[in-house]
């Protein structure tokens, strides 16, 4: 074998290894508890786009006061948002303890029943926007707890509440302006629809 075919680097050669100290700690992320809404509340929440084209219903953003008066998850209140509607315009109702407690992230809320809200609220406010999406089993007495609520507030647009119900409900005033495929709750099976009730 020839030994000059096989020669040393001048230099020894050298890989930076880096320690275990060195190295950055990883630290676990923060994961929320998921929510857990007993079946009793009739929270069905909203999906994402139907919450979107409800507020788009509704009409343009200002500096209207508006109530959500069965807030559940949040999902009109995050549609409101995402179109520019003001968080310091809007009053939120919500029942349930576990609910109201974490919509205390997007504003404050009254945590109590709307009827007894509307009750003790009649003649001393006025809301110009309404945007629901109301428990179906008494659809009928929050609707017209929330129209009682309505009122012009100083603008010259006229009140305006739009809201999510079953197919079959009824009202007068109310123009329907979307049917719902019955798919559209992931819990629930139930035929609905966008309803519109603009005040004089």
């Amino acid at each position: 074998m020839r030994r000059d075919l096989y020669k040393r680097p001048a230099k020894p050669m050298r890989i930076p290894v880096k320690t275990r100290e060195e190295f950055t700690e990883i630290k676990k992320g923060d994961v929320p508890a998921p929510l857990i809404v007993d079946k009793a509340t009739e929270c069905h929440v909203t999906p994402d786009d139907v919450a979107a084209r409800m507020v788009r219903y509704l009409g343009p953003q200002g500096d209207f006061l508006t109530l959500e008066p069965s807030a559940g998850t949040g999902q009109l209140v995050r549609a409101l948002f995402a179109a520019g509607h003001s968080r310091f315009e809007l009053t939120m109702v919500e029942r349930h303890h576990a609910l109201a407690s974490e919509l205390r992230r997007l504003g404050p809320v009254f945590q109590r029943c709307f009827l007894e809200y509307a009750a003790e609220a009649r003649g001393k406010v006025e809301f110009p926007r309404v945007i629901m999406n109301p428990p179906f089993s008494a659809v009928r007495s929050h609707i017209a707890a929330a129209l009682s609520l309505m009122g012009r507030n100083g603008h010259d647009t006229a009140p305006v509440l739009v809201a999510l119900v079953p197919i079959t409900y009824q009202n007068d005033d109310a123009e329907t302006v979307e049917i719902l495929p019955p798919d559209t709750f992931a819990t629930a099976k139930v035929n609905t629809k966008i309803i519109r009730i603009v005040r004089p």
